[in-house]
């Protein structure tokens, strides 16, 4: 009888389908073997494209002659720091007595393409062959997998789109970044007194770049317009609250050149004047006019995907998107969350069905054990299958990321950081189990001297979810609580019970108390910087930033890279310095350098710029996994693409006009 072998992704996961097997094997250099099973492992990457001069000598040096550089036929190597593992796996997937292999790499486009080429390099033939897809690395989820694995030419389109995402940054990396250097590096080095310059581009992280700088740019040319509002304190019963005065009809105001828009004036001086008719003799105090109340609820938000969880660790902890992903990856390879790399937001249906079985493990963590219980009790799980958090249809390869309820272990050796993301998890997960959080939405308008003030705000009458979903570090430092409350809008947890009552009593004609009438000087606001986490989700959301509705309808769903590479787009753009990444407040900024190499795809290839490319590549790589589409049809696409705009590079001839654009860009840099 023939044995299985199980190839993973790396060493760490690979011992715990051993575990998960129970096998009793014994340890080799690059591999576990018992009397059934082989179990061996990749390290990442062991396969890679090779440079264009492995195709022909000349292709070494940089030249217009020798592009645009397209091969019929891609040629692959393997890595030199990985040849041994490389050996050792092929020397496994061709022994003749191992007649099934197990892929069981990352259940993802880019783990496929990680086996798939191991495969073609070691060139197997003739082996059943079945791919393992696990959401978490429990030992149940292991063996379901196993047990559920279905033949590997069922992912082939999967395969196909991996492919053509490698050769698609290969060929645009290679020509394009050629084509920009030999045409503009040497005004660029010249300018920057440097030795050499080289213009480093690629379908997504040159996008990505143009983003930030446009918004750079807005906030450069936004011009500031102060304005001044008049403010009234009211006071219900010690109670204080803000009136704001508004320009309403029948104001001596109403559409006055002297206002800016109806709530405030352009001059000082004019508020002045409101403000001392307002207080001078004989006095009157405001008196309410309407008040308009509304039940308001909100329901608990939808689970994290990768893009979600990484905005909120750089708002909450200031760590970066490839620091959240190796906190949660380490969550996943303790057993403690489920696959991270994923852009589904809900849950499946088969998932909802045992989801008690996740909250029972919760019993067990400080944090959330009384919440966990309290779910179980209720059996507030039952009805989840028919709810928003449950929905088949919007999930690709893999569900939100979730606590497993196992490996609880674990959670006590945590650092500080993977801990507080953890638990930020659970209480996401929790939350969706609680009621929605229920507010008193108040709209009060009070006269005082024929002029009108405006109240609005909510009060919370129940907590709801908010209960759940207030953080324990939060506690600790009120800065940290009020960004913890910024998940919920701003909303502080705690329902003031009296100040509701004395709400629901006001009535019109009744008088209010005010202790003062104050003058609060505003401006304008810029559009905020990109931090690390809006960044991930502008990214994500690319579809958002297209003008065009038709597109934007196509590529819903589809933004700039994927769940697995967003993180590390934005850190090879940090270091190879085009982005500057405030360690502190994660505050993402162009260099200069990175603003020149914005002008020279903007006069140049300005479509490397536009997310609506970005992410209508990114849509037909879906597609080809769908089967929407076929390879060649793709590939035929992306071959006129590259050879089009690398030959429109050639004949340009516009670098003078380009050290103008340097030079305005220099005066926002300090020498």
């Amino acid at each position: 009888m023939g044995k299985s072998l199980f190839i993973a992704e790396k060493p760490s996961v690979a011992r715990e389908f051993g575990k998960a097997l129970k096998v009793n094997a014994n340890s080799r250099d690059g591999y576990m073997e018992s009397e059934k099973v082989i179990i061996t492992w990749c390290v990442g990457h062991l396969v890679t494209m090779s440079y264009p001069e492995v195709y022909d000598e000349k292709y070494r040096r940089w030249s217009f002659d020798t592009i645009p550089f397209i091969p019929a036929e891609f040629k692959y190597e393997v890595i030199e720091g990985v040849r041994k593992q490389f050996q050792i796996v092929s020397g496994l997937l061709n022994r003749e007595d191992v007649t099934c292999i197990y892929v069981c790499t990352d259940s993802g486009r880019e783990g496929e393409y990680i086996y798939r080429l191991v495969e073609q390099m070691a060139g197997v033939h003739g082996k059943e062959r079945k791919r393992v897809w696990i959401d978490s690395q429990t030992e149940d989820e292991i063996l379901r997998g196993i047990r559920e694995a279905k033949d590997l030419s069922e992912y082939d389109a999967l395969s196909d789109s991996a492919y053509l995402r490698a050769k698609e940054d290969y060929l645009m990396g290679i020509n394009f970044s050629r084509a920009l250097t030999l045409k503009y590096g040497y005004t660029i080095k010249n300018y920057l007194k440097r030795d050499r310059a080289v213009v480093s581009v690629g379908r997504v992280m040159t996008c990505v770049l143009g983003m930030v700088v446009n918004r750079e740019r807005e906030i450069r040319s936004f011009v500031k317009t102060p304005f001044y509002r008049v403010v009234q304190n009211l006071l219900l019963n010690g109670k204080n609250f803000e009136g704001e005065w508004r320009a309403a009809a029948g104001s001596k105001y109403f559409e006055s050149p002297l206002l800016y828009k109806e709530n405030g004036f352009k001059e000082k001086e004019e508020a002045e004047k409101l403000t001392a008719f307002l207080q001078e003799p004989p006095t009157e105090l405001p008196v309410v006019e309407s008040i308009e109340r509304k039940k308001e609820t909100k329901k608990p938000p939808l689970l994290y995907n990768l893009a979600e969880l990484q905005n909120d660790c750089s708002k909450y902890f200031k760590i970066s998107p490839d620091q959240t992903l190796a906190v949660v990856q380490e969550l996943y390879e303790k057993k403690l969350v489920t696959y991270p790399r994923t852009d589904a937001r809900v849950l499946s249906t088969a998932v909802a069905k045992e989801i008690h079985k996740n909250i029972q493990g919760l019993q067990n963590d400080r944090h959330v054990s009384g919440f966990a219980r309290h779910i179980l009790e209720e059996k507030s799980y039952s009805g989840l299958a028919k709810t928003r958090y449950v929905n088949d249809k919007q999930i690709t390869d893999h569900y939100a990321i979730i606590p497993t309820g196992q490996g609880m272990q674990a959670v006590s050796s945590l650092k500080e950081t993977p801990a507080r993301v953890y638990e930020i998890i659970c209480r996401r997960f929790l939350s969706i189990f609680y009621p929605p959080a229920v507010y008193q939405k108040v709209s009060l308008t009070t006269a005082l001297k024929g002029e009108k003030f405006f109240s609005n705000f909510k009060l919370l009458s129940e907590e709801g979810y908010l209960e759940v979903a207030a953080f324990s570090f939060a506690r600790k430092n009120p800065e940290t609580k009020k960004e913890g409350n910024e998940q919920d809008g701003g909303e502080e947890t705690g329902c003031d019970t009296e100040l509701i009552k004395m709400v629901r009593e006001l009535k019109k004609g009744m008088t209010l108390e005010t202790d003062s009438i104050t003058i609060k000087e505003g401006e304008t606001s810029p559009p905020k910087r990109y931090n690390s986490g809006t960044m991930i989700l502008a990214m994500e959301n690319a579809g958002q930033l297209i003008e065009d509705e038709e597109l934007r309808a196509q590529i819903k769903g589809s933004g700039i890279g994927t769940s697995a590479t967003r993180a590390e787009i934005l850190k090879k753009l940090v270091n190879i310095e085009y982005l500057n990444l405030n360690k502190k407040t994660q505050i993402l900024t162009p260099t200069l350098m990175g603003e020149m190499i914005y002008d020279v795809v903007d006069n140049s290839i300005r479509p490397l710029l536009d997310p609506a490319l970005t992410a209508s590549w990114e849509k037909g790589l879906t597609m080809v996994a769908d089967g929407t589409i076929s390879s060649d049809e793709y590939m035929k696409k992306l071959d006129d693409f590259v050879s089009r705009r690398t030959n429109i590079v050639r004949k340009l001839n516009n670098q003078s006009a380009l050290y103008g654009k340097f030079q305005a860009a220099e005066g926002n840099y300090k020498k």
